[in-house]
């Protein structure tokens, strides 16, 4: 029976990449019978870079029984297939937290906290001598550059300093101008609609026993942001009110100055002021300079205001 691998629901670059070259890296360990599969279909980013290395989308599916499953870029359940507690995870490769997981069974997993899930793909293929063919190593440094903002995020590592340009290398492309324009391919809101924009990369999480909602847009101009934040604010209040979350927070990222801004409905206005020592304007925006991490620099400090 195949065994699917794949990202997270919402998949961005890194979710949708790391799982094609996981499938690959399987192939050359001996495992034939795996397939990179998807939770939902690739944003305009992800788009950019599968057309310009002439790849292919991996399928989407809802469900993985019975197939057994291995899960990179995530490993919380609630981010995963709907019914994950129901199939068997035979491995795991991520770079996040570990939360609201456990197996029946032991399986393999490795969790390094690096920039990004191909970043450590890159190191199994490494380990073991394998070779990355071209078309992969592009995908791979494309993963890597989404998670890193081209290297300027503070999630940035030492390894990834050292295996981007390595990739680059490989896929035969120039590292900033390849980089830049498929950041920028993903910012261009007029050809989003509100729930892509509020729900395109959007995780859930547990904190302090309540549901908390995040989504991240990358944009090159925050106004862009502030012109729809009426009907972007009123998706995101649809959308929790029909999925129960308590709180729904966008974050979104100018990536030219590495500088966010934060929306919210819900509960936890306070929380987030607490959280990143500032104050909602009259606006209903939440300033967060230097802020572009969603997972280093917002979660973290939500935690532990949430779980203090």
């Amino acid at each position: 029976m195949t065994t699917l691998i794949f990202g997270h629901q919402n998949p961005d670059t890194d979710a949708l990449t790391s799982a094609l070259s996981f499938a690959e890296y399987q192939r050359q360990l001996g495992n034939t019978d795996v397939e990179a599969v998807a939770l939902g279909e690739p944003n305009d980013e992800t788009k950019f870079a599968l057309n310009y290395f002439k790849a292919q989308a991996p399928r989407v599916i809802e469900k993985a029984a019975p197939n057994d499953v291995m899960l990179v870029d995530h490993n919380e359940f609630p981010q995963s297939v709907s019914d994950i507690e129901d199939v068997r995870i035979r491995a795991v490769v991520d770079h996040h937290r570990i939360a609201n997981f456990h197996t029946t069974y032991p399986l393999y997993y490795r969790g390094e906290p690096v920039g990004s899930t191909n970043s450590i793909i890159f190191e199994l293929f490494e380990e073991n001598e394998f070779t990355i063919p071209a078309q992969l190593a592009g995908l791979m440094a494309s993963g890597i550059i989404s998670d890193t903002l081209l290297l300027k995020s503070p999630t940035t590592t030492d390894l990834e300093r050292r295996v981007l340009p390595e990739l680059a290398k490989i896929a035969g492309i120039d590292l900033e101008e390849y980089g830049l324009a498929m950041l920028k391919a993903g910012t261009n809101l007029a050809a989003k609609s509100d729930l892509t924009i509020v729900e395109g990369d959007a995780k859930s999480f547990t904190m302090g026993g309540k549901t908390i909602r995040i989504g991240q847009v990358n944009v090159v101009d925050l106004n862009e942001v502030y012109a729809h934040q009426a009907a972007i604010e009123q998706t995101m209040t649809d959308e929790l009110s029909k999925n129960g979350y308590d709180s729904f927070l966008l974050i979104a990222t100018n990536i030219l100055d590495s500088d966010s801004t934060g929306f919210v409905v819900g509960s936890g206005k306070e929380e987030l002021e607490k959280a990143f020592n500032g104050k909602f304007d009259e606006n209903g925006r939440l300033a967060l300079p230097g802020v572009v991490s969603r997972k280093k620099q917002v979660v973290p400090p939500l935690q532990a205001v949430y779980e203090g």
